[in-house]
């Protein structure tokens, strides 16, 4: 699988790895920026491991993270990627979004959100994207709900995060043959 590089006039999606993560240490650092996560970016070491676990999953084809360049502001953004990936099934997940605290509300996360719909449906040919989400987080839930996403479900308490709660999870899902019209309607 060759790595794809995703991009339009506002952003640019690249291959995040060990050569290039160390861009968004001073983002991964602003406070509780991933506070309905499970994963912990907080230090420098924590991030590293991070990217180190997306990576492998890459290799795996489980997997394709992404180091996001807002193009409009000419720096890095944050991260976002592909997870779960089933081939055989052909649905995939768009999650482990994370981005500054100053682009957010910007209209960045659209951008990304459309880029990675449109490779995974029109060039991977996945069926079906889905988003997991926690119950407790109304901004990325209306942020989704906004792009055509269906609430399909809710999984009760599934996923520890690193405080020790564990969370209620949302799935939300496009399916391909949404995609045409959520394409038409919303971007």
């Amino acid at each position: 699988m060759k790595p794809p590089a995703l991009e339009n006039e506002r952003v640019k999606l690249s291959l995040l790895d060990l050569s290039n993560y160390k861009h968004l240490l001073p983002i991964a650092q602003q406070e509780n920026l991933v506070q309905y996560s499970p994963s912990d970016i907080s230090s420098p070491e924590k991030l590293k491991n991070y990217v180190e676990i997306a990576v492998d999953h890459y290799y795996h084809k489980t997997a394709i993270p992404f180091i996001i360049f807002d193009k409009l502001k000419n720096t890095y953004a944050g991260s976002s990627r592909y997870m779960n990936m089933n081939w055989n099934y052909k649905v995939l997940e768009i999650g482990s979004t994370w981005i500054g605290r100053e682009f957010q509300g910007t209209g960045l996360n659209k951008q990304i959100k459309f880029l990675m719909l449109e490779y995974a449906f029109e060039t991977l040919n996945f069926e079906k994207v889905e988003f997991r989400i926690d119950e407790r987080n109304i901004r990325s839930r209306k942020a989704v709900e906004k792009l055509g996403a269906t609430l399909e479900g809710v999984l009760r308490k599934n996923v520890y995060l690193k405080d020790g709660f564990k969370r209620n999870t949302c799935c939300y899902g496009i399916l391909k043959e949404e995609w045409n019209t959520i394409k038409a309607t919303n971007f």
